[in-house]
């Protein structure tokens, strides 16, 4: 069963396919192997479905999981191997399965029979740890194994693999309601979220379930991760001694995102300790400082919400041409 520790959207699918058998009930697993055109979910995206007529996620905008439900309660959905099912192939599909634009989705349809396997990759997940699952299209085998760093999706003839678990981590440096709430909230998006912070009076006395926290310096934090290419940073300590620590050793990683709170002043004097460091004006500038996108907020929950709304921008190849002249935290 699911641990109270995880969150996301994936492990919400899960954990009701592994309710939904151990009550006796056919549970149909759809997951999006591709898609044109409108099609509102991405590749990866699941939907499961109870003889019942339950379902928990989504493939599309609520048409084809209609017509899903109706299908699999009536037991015409999937086979003893998984089912390639494309919806949306011609207009008058696209119109039927409510994909306007001429969209189409090709869906991949698995009968799960037993609770075991479901539960199996549960508790694998309650570790915090990425693990793939690899369905043989042909055969309808399934394989779980520790992610070696697999993209997150991928669909071949012969297989498709998913990768789940946190896809990306955020390390958060510094303590506080603002670190909290930005926590709590990515938490919610399947990152793998660490705050680091030494200082004694920062101690997490009501740590966050999910959450790892440490008192290692910020630069040897960074220093010890791993998969920085996947890693967001984010400087919330004000604290010139903690927060340049961290900056220092972020600047020099592969850290996709580095971001540090304060004012527009407090940043500008922070570049020019660092350039007085002899970090370079490339090296600098991958800094998002003020971190955050300017919503006018000021509340931690409102900062927290900037903050992961500007990681996800990069993080999706977005640039977002909002001026950030009049943010402070």
């Amino acid at each position: 069963m699911m641990s109270p520790d995880l969150s996301g959207d994936d492990l919400e699918v899960l954990t009701a396919a592994a309710e939904w058998l151990t009550q006796g009930q056919r549970v149909a697993l759809v997951t999006v192997l591709k898609t044109w055109g409108s099609s509102p979910r991405p590749p990866g995206s699941l939907l499961v479905i109870s003889s019942d007529g339950r379902c928990s996620g989504s493939v599309s905008g609520g048409c084809v999981e209609e017509t899903l439900v109706a299908s699999h309660r009536a037991g015409e959905l999937g086979a003893d191997t998984p089912v390639r099912v494309d919806f949306g192939v011609n207009s008058a599909e696209a119109a039927r399965f409510g994909l306007p634009c001429g969209g189409r989705l090709e869906l991949l349809v698995e009968l799960l029979n037993a609770a075991a396997p479901v539960d199996a990759l549960l508790a694998m997940l309650a570790q915090r740890t990425r693990i793939c699952r690899r369905v043989a299209i042909t055969t309808g085998e399934v394989r779980l194994y520790p992610s070696a760093g697999e993209i997150e999706f991928s669909v071949s003839d012969a297989e498709v693999v998913k990768v789940f678990g946190p896809a990306w981590d955020l390390l958060l440096i510094g303590n506080g309601q603002i670190a909290r709430r930005l926590a709590s909230m990515a938490l919610q998006l399947d990152y793998r979220v660490t705050v680091c912070d030494p200082r004694d009076s920062f101690t997490e006395a009501n740590p966050l379930p999910g959450v790892s926290y440490s008192r290692s310096m910020p630069d040897d934090e960074i220093l010890a991760l791993n998969e920085l290419s996947r890693t967001a940073i984010v400087t919330l300590a004000h604290d010139p001694k903690q927060d340049d620590l961290a900056l220092c050793a972020a600047v020099e990683s592969r850290a996709f995102y580095i971001g540090a709170l304060g004012s527009a002043r407090t940043a500008a004097a922070r570049r020019q300790r660092l350039a007085l460091l002899g970090y370079s004006a490339e090296q600098i500038a991958r800094i998002h400082g003020p971190v955050g996108l300017p919503i006018g907020g000021k509340k931690p929950g409102e900062i927290a919400l900037s903050v992961l709304a500007d990681i996800t921008a990069v993080r999706h190849g977005v640039r977002l041409l909002l001026s950030r002249d009049s943010q402070a935290a």
